[in-house]
C-alpha cells in the first residue's frame, strides 16, 4: 500500500499536470483514447467518417457535371448530396452530444481524482503526523507552524507537507522548463552561428574574385617586342 506522504506528493503532481497541460486538453486525449476503444461511440465515430467521406465524394461528382447539360444525373445526385448532408449532421449532433456528456463526466471524474482528493486529504489525516522532527532542532514556535492545523507538536502536519510537495513541484517545473529554453537557445545560437560562417565564406569568396578581375594582366613578350618598336 502507498505511504500518505507518496499519496499526497502524487496528487500535487497530478493537480500540476492538469493545470499546466489545461483541463480541454486532457478531455481530448481521453476522448481520443475513449474512441479507440471497441465500443459503440467508436462505431458512431468510424460511421460518421465513412458517411462524411461518401458525402464528400457525390459532392465531387455533383460540382463536376452540368446541370443543364445532365439534368437526370444531376438531379439524382443532388437528391443523395441532400441525404447524406442531412444523415452527416444528425450523427454529427449526436457525436458533440456525447462529447459534451464525456465532457462532463470526464470533468467531475477529474476534479474528484485531483482538486477533490487534495482538499479531502488534510481534512482526513489532519491528527495524522507525516514524520516526526529530531526532539530539541527547533523551537516551539517553528514545530507549533510545521503541525499546524492539528498534528502533534513536534511533528509535520500533512498541510505542511503539501505545501512542501507543491514547492517541490514547482521547483521541478521551473528547472525543466529553464533547462529546455537553454538547449533551444545553444541550438540557435548553433544555427546562428555556421550561418554567419557561411556569410563570411561566401563574402570572401566574392571579395577575391573582385581583386583577380582587378589585378593587372602581364603583358606577353609579342606586346613587349611591339612597345619597344613605337618607342
Amino acid at each position: 500500500m502507498l505511504s500518505l506522504l507518496l499519496v499526497v506528493f502524487l496528487v500535487e503532481v497530478a493537480v500540476h499536470l492538469v493545470n499546466t497541460l489545461g483541463a480541454s486538453t486532457v478531455n481530448n486525449v481521453l476522448w481520443s483514447i475513449y474512441t479507440s476503444l471497441p465500443t459503440q461511440t467508436s462505431k458512431q465515430a468510424a460511421d460518421t467518417k465513412k458517411v462524411q467521406k461518401e458525402y464528400l465524394a457525390v459532392r465531387q461528382e455533383l460540382n463536376s457535371i452540368s446541370s443543364q447539360d445532365q439534368f437526370a444525373k444531376w438531379a439524382k445526385l443532388r437528391r443523395q448530396h441532400d441525404k447524406l448532408l442531412e444523415q452527416l449532421e444528425k450523427m454529427k449532433s449526436s457525436s458533440e452530444a456525447t462529447k459534451a456528456n464525456f465532457d462532463r463526466v470526464v470533468g467531475l471524474v477529474r476534479w474528484l481524482g485531483t482538486s477533490g482528493v487534495k482538499m479531502l486529504l488534510p481534512f482526513w489525516y489532519a491528527k495524522q503526523p507525516m514524520f516526526w522532527l529530531p526532539q530539541g532542532w527547533f523551537p516551539y514556535y517553528i514545530e507549533w507552524v510545521l503541525s499546524f492545523p492539528r498534528a502533534p507538536i513536534g511533528s509535520i502536519s500533512i498541510a505542511s507537507w503539501q505545501l512542501a510537495c507543491t514547492g517541490v513541484v514547482m521547483l521541478v517545473n521551473d528547472t525543466v522548463i529553464a533547462v529546455l529554453a537553454l538547449i533551444e537557445r545553444s541550438k540557435l545560437e548553433r544555427k546562428q552561428g555556421q550561418f554567419d560562417k557561411a556569410q563570411q565564406q561566401q563574402a570572401s569568396k566574392a571579395s577575391a574574385g573582385e581583386r583577380k578581375k582587378e589585378a593587372p594582366v602581364a603583358a606577353s613578350p609579342a606586346e613587349k617586342e611591339e612597345r619597344k618598336k613605337e618607342l
